[in-house]
């Protein structure tokens, strides 16, 4: 596995790449790994000749109060599990180069970025689209590989690359969870053991939802309900958003019907950890 930090050398590699025939899978991260991130490599690397990781926490996803000085970090560890997992490419960029002195185009997805995390964390799609664009623009993959943790993200980009006619495809993997259902993410790391032992309720609210739907329930307003129930009943639980959208557009449901997304977003201390259902009815 080879670490490239300039975005030159990385564009010289993709092109040559590309030239010689391979196709080219590629997973953007922000680093600290875990079996997720890992889940997603080997899914790039089943599907292409070339894996391309990048590692990068991107400055303009993060509010002024939110973790961006804090977030995790371990390169020495990520090196190692992203060559274990198949990466062959490690795309490591300063936050200088990809925003030099001057810097100031921004992409928006509008609409689709104003519910859901976008309410609550204006701007964050907007750091998102834009550093994903430029990570296409460098890295120029065939395919690039996301979580179904991160629905709305996953939407967001596929509407974008869609209305700026990107050339490339994107693969959404299903949520790697722990055993008892928390879905995996670096933000896991701030849980206290008491908030660990109270977040795996989010899994079970959305499995709640999802079995009262197969038994007949179609009403939103019932779900939400039944599912802040669960949730609050922990000590340390916040609720930011519980909320059942349509899995295209994102628009608010009264009554489920077709592709159904079901999306919360909930802290414990330090840590917002976000999590969802996509179901069919």
């Amino acid at each position: 596995m080879k670490v490239v930090t300039g975005i030159d050398q990385m564009q010289m590699v993709a092109e040559k790449a590309r030239c010689a025939g391979k196709k080219i899978g590629f997973v953007p991260t922000m680093g600290y790994l875990h079996e997720g991130h890992l889940n997603l490599i080997r899914r790039a690397r089943q599907l292409s000749q070339l894996v391309v990781v990048s590692i990068f926490v991107n400055p303009t996803q993060f509010g002024p109060q939110e973790d961006y000085q804090s977030y995790p970090g371990d390169l020495t560890r990520d090196t190692r599990l992203s060559q274990q997992a198949g990466c062959d490419i490690l795309f490591v960029p300063s936050v200088e180069e990809m925003y030099p002195k001057g810097y100031c185009s921004y992409i928006e997805v509008k609409g689709l970025t104003q519910v859901l995390c976008g309410a609550s964390r204006p701007g964050h799609f907007r750091g998102v689209a834009t550093v994903v664009t430029m990570l296409f623009n460098i890295v120029k993959p065939h395919l690039a590989v996301f979580g179904q943790k991160d629905a709305q993200q996953a939407i967001v980009i596929r509407r974008m690359i869609r209305d700026l006619k990107q050339n490339l495809e994107i693969v959404v993997v299903p949520t790697v969870r722990e055993h008892d259902g928390l879905a995996m993410s670096s933000r896991n790391e701030y849980l206290t053991p008491q908030e660990r032992a109270e977040a795996p309720v989010l899994f079970r609210a959305l499995e709640w939802a999802g079995s009262q739907i197969s038994a007949g329930e179609r009403s939103a307003k019932n779900l939400i309900q039944g599912m802040t129930r669960m949730i609050e009943a922990g000590e340390r639980a916040e609720i930011d958003y519980i909320s059942i959208v349509d899995a295209a557009q994102l628009r608010s449901l009264e009554q489920l019907d077709g592709d159904v997304l079901i999306a919360l977003a909930v802290t414990f201390g330090r840590a917002r950890l976000i999590d969802n259902l996509l179901i069919r009815v």
